[in-house]
């Protein structure tokens, strides 16, 4: 494994953070996902209200996720045992299974190297981080949550859904922007995608083509008129 004692901030569209650890579902690496997006996110602490509210909601949207070739992956800085002892309790308190792996993460070696610790909410619990990395293990995103408020699911399966719309038909989107609406039409200056993050981004079905800033189109039998952003200037 790569030295991860620096604590720092991982970079938006730089190789993410390398890692290898053991999980509830056996040793994982980052490379084992290659091919496919990844939703890696930190929980401070197994058992608390909290988290087991985000951990259902995590829950809830596997399936959705997994539909768009994007995975889950859990971590905290506590053991294996306690991990499986927690998603235990939630399937027989609330009738909910965890599909997805959890990290054990003892020696805050991922989490530093992520910078999921913050000095100033705690030393030993990692904070609500939140990081989307693409089929070629490129990180895209970043979202921290303090410790006394819990993530917006839904906002984390938006976000995927986006920067897949982005990829496969290189457009960019508005705020809260949902499938089946108008994107905007310039892409924000930046590298291009990576060829695997094209190849593997799942077309959104509304008809959106890589020539949508062309005049007036017709999008699943609506005519929705695209205007350029102002030349010299991004999305």
């Amino acid at each position: 494994m790569s030295d991860t004692s620096t604590v720092g901030l991982p970079r938006i569209n730089a190789p993410a953070p390398g890692f290898s650890a053991k999980t509830t579902h056996g040793d994982r690496t980052l490379a084992d996902y290659k091919g496919k997006w990844l939703v890696l996110f930190s929980h401070p602490s197994d058992f608390t209200p909290v988290c087991t509210t985000e951990f259902i909601g995590f829950a809830g949207v596997a399936a959705e996720l997994k539909a768009r070739n994007c995975e889950l992956l859990g971590l905290s800085i506590d053991s294996i045992y306690s991990h499986i002892a927690w998603t235990r309790n939630i399937a027989e308190k609330f009738g909910v299974e965890i599909p997805f792996p959890i990290i054990e993460d003892l020696k805050m070696e991922v989490a530093r190297a992520y910078g999921m610790i913050h000095e100033g909410a705690s030393d030993t619990s990692a904070v609500r981080a939140t990081f989307v990395i693409d089929p070629d293990g490129v990180l895209r995103a970043m979202l921290y949550y303090p410790m006394s408020n819990g993530r917006s699911i839904p906002e984390i399966v938006r976000l995927v859904t986006a920067m897949q719309a982005s990829d496969a038909n290189g457009v960019a989107t508005p705020a809260g922007w949902q499938p089946g609406r108008t994107p905007s039409c310039r892409r924000p200056r930046r590298s291009p995608p990576p060829p695997a993050a094209r190849a593997k981004a799942l077309p959104i079905p509304t008809g959106i083509s890589r020539s949508a800033c062309s005049p007036p189109d017709f999008v699943s039998g609506a005519r929705v008129a695209f205007r350029s952003a102002p030349r010299g200037r991004s999305a």
